[in-house]
């Protein structure tokens, strides 16, 4: 397998933190011993063109779904020894996607809860029918062949204008409310020109909340009644939280339900951040947990922290995962996987939720001799074992190390 050249891995005394404060204000210590787990190509007769979404359909049929970048979504068997994927769905001609603007394509993909029942699913992409503009559209699995969608059950659901080709976020996860959650980057840029990240007047820089299966208002979605800014005058009801960068990736622990996001930072900070309802994340005020630019603040009650951020000399564009929620590694129950675009290095967060804190942050190695890749994306099978997903077209799993 062709390899990436290998990347210099920088290490700073920030590296090697070994306690945070609890919200009480106690030091709780912070196990940062690497695991004795490693990186393992996965499915190894099997190529992607830029996977950025893995998912499974949860019907029972233990299938596997690879999202492509430039707008094909692939099938394929659950079982290593697979030798062939097929189109599952084929959006190719109208997904706007080129090497040198790549935050743009298909970048989010989601089954609804009920799709054994119904057939929908979800896609976010940009389109070729308008300038750096995202929608999210609703398909419907043919009703002969459940290894094919036809395009032209197309019903589009959202559309948003982006002003630049940068930040588009675009995860899309059905929570365990059934409702539909869409992750926007601030519009791209930098700094975030234009200020959205604390506007509520537009979608961008937010993570929306909607409900797909009523329509209201002329719209393809209805808002559900408790999101928490339907009363606030000017406000988009749309939106859930706010107050976020670029969000890369968000997902809901299967086990909890807690929404999970990692923001990726701009200049010094990347953050991970646990999402609440009607949250404020602080961007452009603050990046992570410091102040930014000239209106930058510091501590304020009305902005929440992440709950874990690392320095550019670690790495410099964060990749969220899932918590693991799998039966191969026990040692990983419970912890957040994570990985770092640049720098290739990989994480296991474990999260107090009740104490609010940190308790765990270790290493994730690849095989030896293997140079770090940058993950693209995470996913998860129906069993909830955990895959990464490299711009090389391969995907790996994890296997003890010895």
């Amino acid at each position: 397998m062709k390899m990436l050249p290998r990347m210099t891995l920088v290490f700073s005394a920030l590296a090697l933190t070994v306690s945070i404060l609890s919200a009480a204000g106690r030091a709780a210590e912070i196990d940062e011993s690497p695991l004795a787990i490693r990186a393992t190509q996965a499915f190894i007769d099997l190529e992607f063109r830029r996977p950025i979404v893995m998912t499974y359909a949860g019907d029972g049929s233990d299938r596997l779904f690879v999202a492509e970048q430039e707008g094909v979504i692939r099938v394929f068997k659950n079982d290593q020894d697979a030798t062939e994927s097929s189109p599952f769905l084929d959006i190719e001609s109208q997904v706007v996607y080129k090497d040198n603007e790549n935050e743009e394509g298909l970048l989010g993909f989601a089954f609804h809860p009920k799709y054994k029942e119904n057939g929908h699913l979800f896609v976010y992409y940009t389109t070729t029918d308008a300038p750096h503009t995202s929608v999210v559209s609703r398909f419907t699995v043919s009703a002969d062949n459940p290894q094919h969608v036809d395009p032209k059950t197309e019903v589009e659901i959202l559309r948003i204008p982006q002003p630049f080709w940068n930040h588009n976020g675009g995860t899309i996860a059905f929570g365990p409310d059934g409702y539909l959650y869409i992750a926007l980057g601030d519009g791209g840029a930098g700094n975030d020109p234009m200020g959205n990240g604390q506007n509520l007047k537009t979608w961008l820089g937010s993570i929306l909340r909607i409900d797909v299966d009523h329509k209201s208002d002329g719209k393809n979605y209805s808002i559900p009644k408790d999101n928490p800014f339907v009363k606030t005058p000017g406000a988009r009801p749309e939106i859930y939280a706010y107050g976020v960068r670029n969000i890369w990736r968000l997902s809901f622990d299967r086990k909890t339900g807690l929404c999970w996001a990692a923001d990726v930072g701009q200049n010094i900070w990347e953050e991970i951040d646990i999402i609440v309802k009607g949250g404020n994340y602080g961007w452009n005020l603050r990046e992570a947990k410091h102040k930014f630019g000239p209106n930058g603040v510091g501590p304020r009650k009305d902005l929440i922290d992440p709950i874990w951020e690392y320095h550019h000399d670690i790495g410099k564009s964060i990749t969220g995962g899932q918590v693991y929620r799998g039966k191969k590694f026990p040692e990983l129950a419970g912890s957040y996987l994570y990985a770092d675009y640049v720098s290739g290095r990989i994480w296991a967060l474990k999260y107090d939720a009740d104490k609010k804190v940190v308790t765990a942050n270790r290493s994730i190695s690849w095989p030896e001799g293997v140079d770090p890749l940058p993950v693209m994306s995470f996913g998860e099978d129906e069993q909830g074992e955990a895959y990464m997903l490299t711009p090389s077209g391969h995907i790996f799993g994890f296997e003890k190390a010895e």
